[in-house]
C-alpha cells in the first residue's frame, strides 16, 4: 500500500477556479435565510472513458466502464431550472468520464448556452479524439475553456499546445495539463484516494485509518449530477455512497436545499469527518470555498 504524504497541489487552472468559486457566490432565500447556490455545477455526463490510468479508480478490475449517456430530456431539466435561478456560475463537463465521447456534446453545450448566456461553460478531457475541427465546434457552441490533460508524453502535451493555437485560442480559453510524469513525481497530478476507491486500483492509495480533522468545503459549492440523474455529495464520491437525490423526480433546489444536503455541510465545516466515506477520504477540501461553507456554521 502507498500512503500519501505533503501532497503538492499541482492543477495550473486552481487559481482561477478558487476566483470563480468565491467570487461568484449566488443567495438563494430560503425560510428567511439566505444561503448560496452551488457556484459550479459539474456533469458527469455518461458513464465511459477510453482510458483506464493507473491512478484513477477506473484500473481496478471491478470498476464498470457504462456506455450509457445522458438523456437531452434530463439536461433540458437541469438547465431550465438553473435559468429559474438566473444561474451565471460554472457548467463543467467532466466527473469520472470522458466527455467528448458522447456525441451529444455538441447540443449539450448548445443547450446550456441557449439557456444560460451568463455562465461558464468549461470541458475537462484527456484530448484523444480531439482535432481542429471538434476543438472549433466545441467553442462555435458556447464552450468558454476546455482542459486537457496530456497523459502520454511531453510531444503529446506540445501537439494538444499547437492544437489550441492553430484553433486562435488565447491563454483564457485553454489549459494543457502535463499529466505523463512517473509515479515518483505524482504522475503530474494532485492523487487522492477518491474517497476510499483507490485501495483496489493499479495504483493503490491506502484509506486513512482514522477520519481528517479539518474542514472539507467541497459539497457547500459543487452540484454534482451524474448520467443517471443522481445527484452525489462529492464529485470525489466515485463509489456512490452519498447520493442527494435524483434531478429524474426531484427538483435541483429541493436537493440541494434538503436537510440531508444541509446536515453534511454544517459537520464537513465544523471539521466532522466520522461518516462514510469522508471518514476514510484523503482530499484537501479546504482549498477554495470556505465563504460558501461559513454560511452553513451561522445557520
Amino acid at each position: 500500500m502507498i500512503k500519501l504524504q505533503n501532497k503538492k497541489f499541482l492543477d495550473p487552472n486552481l487559481k482561477n477556479k478558487s476566483k470563480t468559486v468565491e467570487g461568484k457566490i449566488q443567495l438563494f432565500k430560503l425560510n428567511g435565510q439566505y444561503l448560496p447556490l452551488p457556484t459550479e455545477i459539474e456533469i458527469s455526463e455518461s458513464g465511459t472513458c477510453n482510458r483506464s490510468c493507473s491512478f484513477c479508480p477506473r484500473s481496478a478490475k471491478d470498476f464498470k466502464d457504462v456506455k450509457e449517456f445522458i438523456s437531452n430530456e434530463l439536461h433540458e431539466k437541469l438547465c431550465v431550472e438553473l435559468q429559474d435561478l438566473n444561474y451565471s456560475g460554472t457548467i463543467r463537463y467532466s466527473g469520472f468520464v470522458e466527455p467528448l465521447l458522447d456525441k451529444n456534446i455538441f447540443n449539450l453545450l448548445r443547450m446550456v448556452r441557449n439557456f444560460l448566456p451568463n455562465s461558464n461553460i468549461e470541458l475537462v478531457t484527456n484530448g484523444d479524439v480531439l482535432n481542429l475541427k471538434r476543438l472549433l465546434r466545441l467553442f462555435e457552441c458556447g464552450l468558454n475553456k476546455i482542459l486537457i490533460s496530456a497523459y502520454d508524453s511531453k510531444e503529446d502535451a506540445d501537439k494538444l499546445e499547437k492544437l489550441c493555437i492553430n484553433a486562435n485560442l488565447d491563454k483564457n480559453q485553454y489549459i494543457v495539463r502535463h499529466r505523463y510524469y512517473t509515479e515518483e513525481k505524482d504522475f503530474g497530478i494532485t492523487l487522492s484516494n477518491r474517497s476510499g476507491l483507490m485501495e483496489n486500483a493499479e495504483y493503490k492509495i491506502e484509506n486513512l485509518k482514522e477520519p481528517l480533522k479539518k474542514p472539507c468545503y467541497i459539497p457547500s459549492y459543487t452540484f454534482f449530477l451524474d448520467y443517471q440523474g443522481d445527484v452525489l455529495m462529492c464529485p470525489h464520491d466515485w463509489g456512490k455512497k452519498i447520493i442527494l437525490g435524483n434531478l429524474n423526480d426531484q427538483k435541483l433546489i429541493d436537493i440541494w436545499f434538503s436537510k440531508k444536503s444541509i446536515n453534511i455541510r454544517k459537520m464537513l465545516h465544523n471539521s466532522n469527518r466520522n461518516f462514510t466515506p469522508c471518514n476514510v477520504c484523503d482530499v484537501e477540501g479546504t482549498l477554495m470555498g470556505r465563504k460558501n461553507s461559513e454560511y452553513y456554521s451561522k445557520n
